[in-house]
């Protein structure tokens, strides 16, 4: 304790301790919470640095694992790709759509494309992949954001119109508005799925050039086995990948189930028509990209 009489004489910093002296006028406490702030602000480069230093190792961390996953899918699909047998099927895209289409849709279904040679080429049983009316828009965009399609394996890409391709008579264009139900799939024949992206503004289009060309036509049997709160067109990606699931599972409604995106609220139907109790994990979902919407598509079939 200090003796009578006697005062306590506290210093305050000086600029030698690395900081500014604060005011006399200041109290004990202002003088701290200056102190403090002063420290902060010396400190700021280190703290950039070190949330720099952290923000870096979390990226290599997480490219760390990316490259196992990748390097662990590419060894499946590979194993997986020497299993396949190939089916006699033939799917074809109809690209003849293009000058009907903003240069937006046309990039969508560019993706869309992308993800039909994707699954068929890891698929059980891939198809014989056509593109027929390549050009334009279509092959610009191609060409641009993914050159290396000109290398792509498994699938036949012409400039031709389909019908020009594959006899009229082998052929089957897949639209919604057919009030034809398909049932089963017959390997005889070329099932052609129309690609186009136009947000419903040619609705019926598809379905009408099929009548015009003397072709048949068709819809997926979607209502029989799936309501959904959501219109019944699908991408094309969609509809390739189930053409695709059912070669694999020989069920329509599983088919259905694993690939319809989430958004579209599927519910699964019974023979009688009525929905059918499903568990969580029964619910309907889709490996589809996190950008599905883009995918959607209002000529393709149902």
């Amino acid at each position: 304790m200090a003796a009578a009489g006697k005062t306590t004489e506290v210093r305050a910093p000086s600029p030698e301790d690395g900081h500014a002296a604060p005011s006399p006028s200041l109290s004990k406490r202002q003088q701290k919470k200056l102190l403090k702030q002063q420290k902060w602000e010396e400190e700021r480069d280190l703290r950039k640095q070190r949330r720099k230093e952290r923000k870096q190792l979390r990226r290599q961390e997480r490219q760390h694992l990316q490259d196992e996953d990748q390097a662990d899918h590419h060894h499946a699909r590979k194993r997986f790709r020497r299993e396949a047998t190939p089916s006699s099927l033939r799917l074809v895209v109809d690209c003849s759509f293009d000058s009907l289409m903003l240069a937006k849709d046309v990039q969508k279904l560019h993706k869309q494309i992308q993800r039909c040679y994707a699954e068929n080429r890891r698929a059980a049983h891939p198809v014989q992949f056509y593109l027929t009316s390549m050009g334009g828009q279509l092959q610009q965009s191609m060409d641009e954001k993914d050159g290396g399609w000109v290398n792509w394996k498994d699938i036949r890409i012409q400039t031709e119109h389909y019908s020009e391709v594959i006899g009229k008579e082998d052929l089957v264009y897949l639209t919604s508005d057919s009030p034809n139900v398909l049932k089963e799939l017959d390997h005889n024949k070329a099932y052609v799925i129309g690609g186009l992206v136009d947000h419903n503004h040619h609705k019926g289009i598809t379905f009408e050039k099929a009548k015009e060309l003397g072709i048949e036509h068709a819809q997926l049997p979607l209502s029989a086995f799936v309501r959904m709160n959501s219109r019944k067109v699908l991408a094309v990606n969609h509809v390739f990948e189930i053409i695709l699931a059912f070669l694999e599972k020989s069920s329509w409604q599983d088919a259905f189930f694993t690939v319809l995106p989430q958004r579209k609220g599927a519910v699964a139907l019974n023979p009688a028509g009525d929905e059918k109790n499903q568990d969580k994990d029964q619910e309907f979902s889709s490996d589809s990209e996190p950008d599905t919407k883009s995918l959607e598509s209002s000529e393709n079939v149902s």
